[in-house]
Protein backbone atom coordinates (compact mmCIF):
# COMPACT_ATOMS: atom_id res chain seq x y z
CA UNK A 1 0.00 0.00 0.00
CA UNK A 2 1.15 3.57 -0.50
CA UNK A 3 -0.35 6.77 -0.01
CA UNK A 4 -2.44 8.86 -2.39
CA UNK A 5 0.82 10.87 -4.13
CA UNK A 6 3.45 8.05 -3.84
CA UNK A 7 4.73 5.44 -6.65
CA UNK A 8 2.33 2.50 -7.08
CA UNK A 9 3.88 -1.35 -6.39
CA UNK A 10 2.58 -4.23 -8.34
CA UNK A 11 2.02 -7.66 -6.31
CA UNK A 12 3.21 -10.44 -7.78
CA UNK A 13 0.58 -13.03 -9.51
CA UNK A 14 -1.23 -15.59 -7.29
CA UNK A 15 -2.56 -18.70 -7.29
CA UNK A 16 -5.88 -17.49 -6.54
CA UNK A 17 -6.37 -14.29 -8.18
CA UNK A 18 -7.76 -14.11 -11.80
CA UNK A 19 -10.77 -14.38 -13.46
CA UNK A 20 -12.75 -14.53 -9.83
CA UNK A 21 -11.83 -11.02 -9.26
CA UNK A 22 -12.00 -9.49 -11.94
CA UNK A 23 -8.31 -9.59 -13.80
CA UNK A 24 -8.25 -11.59 -16.40
CA UNK A 25 -4.99 -11.30 -17.95
CA UNK A 26 -3.66 -11.71 -14.37
CA UNK A 27 -5.10 -14.97 -14.65
CA UNK A 28 -3.64 -15.48 -18.43
CA UNK A 29 -0.22 -14.49 -16.60
CA UNK A 30 -0.51 -16.81 -14.45
CA UNK A 31 -0.88 -19.62 -16.73
CA UNK A 32 1.37 -18.28 -19.17
CA UNK A 33 3.83 -18.98 -16.77
CA UNK A 34 2.92 -22.29 -15.69
CA UNK A 35 3.06 -23.59 -18.78
CA UNK A 36 6.55 -21.70 -18.92
CA UNK A 37 7.06 -23.46 -16.07
CA UNK A 38 6.47 -27.39 -17.35
CA UNK A 39 8.53 -26.66 -20.81
CA UNK A 40 11.31 -25.32 -18.38
CA UNK A 41 11.06 -28.78 -16.59
CA UNK A 42 11.32 -30.49 -19.84
CA UNK A 43 14.44 -28.67 -20.94
CA UNK A 44 16.05 -28.67 -17.83
CA UNK A 45 15.71 -32.67 -17.89
CA UNK A 46 16.48 -33.12 -21.49
CA UNK A 47 19.60 -31.06 -20.95
CA UNK A 48 20.44 -33.82 -17.48
CA UNK A 49 19.35 -36.61 -20.11
CA UNK A 50 22.30 -35.41 -22.44
CA UNK A 51 24.96 -35.09 -19.39
CA UNK A 52 23.93 -38.76 -18.50
CA UNK A 53 24.10 -39.73 -22.09
CA UNK A 54 20.48 -40.53 -22.29
CA UNK A 55 19.80 -39.69 -26.24
CA UNK A 56 22.94 -37.44 -26.37
CA UNK A 57 23.36 -36.36 -29.45
CA UNK A 58 26.55 -38.37 -30.21
CA UNK A 59 26.93 -42.04 -28.46
CA UNK A 60 30.29 -41.65 -27.03
CA UNK A 61 29.53 -39.42 -24.09
CA UNK A 62 29.25 -36.37 -22.27
CA UNK A 63 32.97 -36.12 -21.67
CA UNK A 64 33.66 -36.37 -25.22
CA UNK A 65 32.04 -33.25 -26.22
CA UNK A 66 33.49 -29.86 -26.82
CA UNK A 67 34.18 -27.96 -23.55
CA UNK A 68 31.69 -24.62 -24.59
CA UNK A 69 29.10 -27.45 -25.21
CA UNK A 70 30.18 -29.20 -21.82
CA UNK A 71 29.51 -25.91 -19.95
CA UNK A 72 26.53 -24.39 -21.99
CA UNK A 73 24.77 -27.97 -21.75
CA UNK A 74 25.67 -27.58 -17.66
CA UNK A 75 24.62 -24.11 -17.23
CA UNK A 76 21.12 -24.84 -18.79
CA UNK A 77 20.36 -27.92 -17.53
CA UNK A 78 20.88 -26.15 -13.88
CA UNK A 79 18.94 -23.15 -14.46
CA UNK A 80 16.07 -23.83 -16.48
CA UNK A 81 15.04 -25.88 -13.66
CA UNK A 82 15.22 -23.06 -11.36
CA UNK A 83 13.14 -21.67 -13.30
CA UNK A 84 10.73 -24.19 -13.35
CA UNK A 85 10.33 -23.80 -9.63
CA UNK A 86 10.12 -20.26 -9.30
CA UNK A 87 7.57 -20.16 -12.43
CA UNK A 88 5.53 -22.58 -10.93
CA UNK A 89 5.20 -20.76 -7.13
CA UNK A 90 4.43 -17.99 -9.45
CA UNK A 91 7.70 -15.94 -7.45
CA UNK A 92 9.03 -12.73 -8.74
CA UNK A 93 12.41 -14.47 -9.08
CA UNK A 94 11.15 -16.91 -11.32
CA UNK A 95 10.41 -14.89 -14.18
CA UNK A 96 14.20 -13.52 -13.85
CA UNK A 97 15.51 -16.92 -13.85
CA UNK A 98 13.42 -17.91 -16.59
CA UNK A 99 14.13 -14.48 -18.96
CA UNK A 100 17.53 -15.50 -18.02
CA UNK A 101 17.51 -18.87 -19.69
CA UNK A 102 15.55 -17.75 -22.89
CA UNK A 103 17.17 -14.67 -23.58
CA UNK A 104 20.96 -16.77 -23.09
CA UNK A 105 20.06 -19.58 -25.05
CA UNK A 106 18.65 -17.09 -28.10
CA UNK A 107 22.48 -15.41 -27.90
CA UNK A 108 23.84 -19.27 -27.72
CA UNK A 109 21.77 -20.46 -30.90
CA UNK A 110 22.68 -16.60 -32.51
CA UNK A 111 26.10 -16.24 -31.37
CA UNK A 112 27.73 -19.05 -30.66
CA UNK A 113 26.07 -21.18 -33.07
CA UNK A 114 28.98 -24.01 -33.25
CA UNK A 115 27.84 -25.17 -29.73
CA UNK A 116 24.03 -25.79 -30.24
CA UNK A 117 23.77 -25.66 -34.23
CA UNK A 118 22.81 -22.29 -34.72
CA UNK A 119 19.03 -23.76 -35.35
CA UNK A 120 17.12 -20.24 -36.02
CA UNK A 121 13.67 -22.13 -35.23
CA UNK A 122 14.74 -21.59 -31.30
CA UNK A 123 15.70 -17.87 -31.48
CA UNK A 124 12.12 -17.14 -33.16
CA UNK A 125 10.62 -19.38 -30.20
CA UNK A 126 12.48 -17.54 -27.30
CA UNK A 127 11.76 -14.06 -28.83
CA UNK A 128 7.44 -14.74 -29.49
CA UNK A 129 7.54 -16.49 -25.67
CA UNK A 130 9.72 -13.29 -24.55
CA UNK A 131 7.10 -11.24 -26.26
CA UNK A 132 4.32 -12.90 -25.33
CA UNK A 133 5.57 -12.42 -21.61
CA UNK A 134 6.38 -8.88 -21.84
CA UNK A 135 2.67 -8.30 -23.17
CA UNK A 136 0.55 -10.45 -20.81
CA UNK A 137 3.21 -8.74 -18.05
CA UNK A 138 2.08 -5.03 -18.92
CA UNK A 139 -1.49 -6.34 -19.47
CA UNK A 140 -1.78 -7.52 -16.02
CA UNK A 141 -0.09 -4.48 -15.01
CA UNK A 142 -2.50 -2.21 -16.21
CA UNK A 143 -5.30 -4.39 -14.30
CA UNK A 144 -3.67 -3.32 -11.04
CA UNK A 145 -5.95 -0.34 -9.16
CA UNK A 146 -4.93 2.84 -9.49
Amino acid sequence: MTDAGGPHILEPVHAGDGEADGKPWGHRLFLFLRAMAVISLCKGLYHWAVICGIGAPLPSGFDSYSTPFQVATVFFAVIDLVAAVGLWLAAPWGAVVWLTSVISMAAVELLFPQIYGGNIWVIVADVLLLGAYLWLALMAAREQPA
